[in-house]
């Protein structure tokens, strides 16, 4: 039977070639290209998008890891307002005690592959804008991992929102996000965590940009001094078309410049996005 780990590394490493190297030779109109990528870079707006985020974990203690997070995101413009829902569907390949953002409470263990706790969010943002665009409302977490290495088996929620303001050069924003547990497993830690998430975009000529989008999150529930998890790096992304197909993709790497023992020390990743524009 083929393991999950190599399926992982070879569908990545060809997956992140093809996809550069499409990227690289398929030019967008530059109108388009630039309405469409502001709205890429604009984690609420009125764009029904199906991203998948691969990331691999290097230097934690248990060894390295592999994640697929599928993050479709789906506006529906009602009146005066964006409902946008993001959900966030992490599977998960891991040689032992799993440190992930929307994990803040792993179980000790040998391993496990399977899906994690799935996450739900559904901001509501104003249609009209000046200069900054917002969106608040509510996120609530699963516990659906098939493994309890790979999930809190707690059900947690409660509120994210969003800024950013989108110059001429990119976007620069920053998402929120603080979830308490209310329900599960009793045996298991509490969750009380908190998501902070700047980016930045600058943009290149015929689609490229320059990316660096910051997940920052603290458990506090840890001991004080395993809390917080601080990444710092950036990468470079595209928007570009298959035939009809608008595409978006982005490659990665961060290092943890703060983090828990059990933590990895730098992770790089790329994102390969379908955009459906209304």
């Amino acid at each position: 039977m083929l393991k999950i780990p190599r399926l992982f590394r070879f569908s990545a490493s060809i997956t992140c070639i093809m996809f550069l190297i499409v990227a690289a030779s398929i030019a967008t109109a530059q109108e388009k290209g630039d309405d469409l990528r502001a709205k890429v870079q604009n984690p609420i707006s009125s764009l029904i998008s199906l991203p998948f985020k691969f990331t691999f974990d290097y230097g934690a203690p248990n060894g390295e890891a592999s994640f697929l997070n599928i993050q479709p995101v789906y506006p529906v413009t009602v009146g005066d307002w964006n409902l946008v829902s993001r959900a966030i569907i992490p599977l998960i390949d891991s040689p032992g005690e799993t440190r992930l953002p929307d994990i803040p409470n792993p179980v000790p263990g040998d391993g496990a592959t399977g899906l994690g706790d799935i996450n739900y969010s559904l901001f509501f943002s104003p249609v009209k804008y000046d200069k900054w665009i917002w969106g608040a409302g509510g996120s609530i977490t699963f516990p659906t991992a098939t493994d309890d290495q790979l999930g809190s088996d707690k059900w947690s929620a409660g509120p994210t929102a969003v800024a950013l303001s989108q110059p001429k050069w990119g976007s620069m924003g920053m998402l929120l996000r603080h979830l308490w547990s209310f329900a599960g497993e009793d045996a298991r830690a509490d969750v009380n965590q908190s998501l902070i998430e700047p980016f930045l975009n600058y943009n290149l000529p015929k689609g490229w940009y320059l990316i660096t989008d910051l997940i920052i999150t603290a458990n506090w529930e840890a001991p004080s001094g395993q809390r917080w998890t601080v990444p710092l790096g950036g990468g470079v992304g595209k928007l570009f078309k298959i035939g009809s197909q608008a595409m978006n993709a982005r490659v990665e790497a961060y290092y943890n410049i703060e983090k828990p023992d059990a933590a990895p020390d730098w992770q790089w990743g790329f994102t390969i996005q379908f955009l459906f524009p209304k």
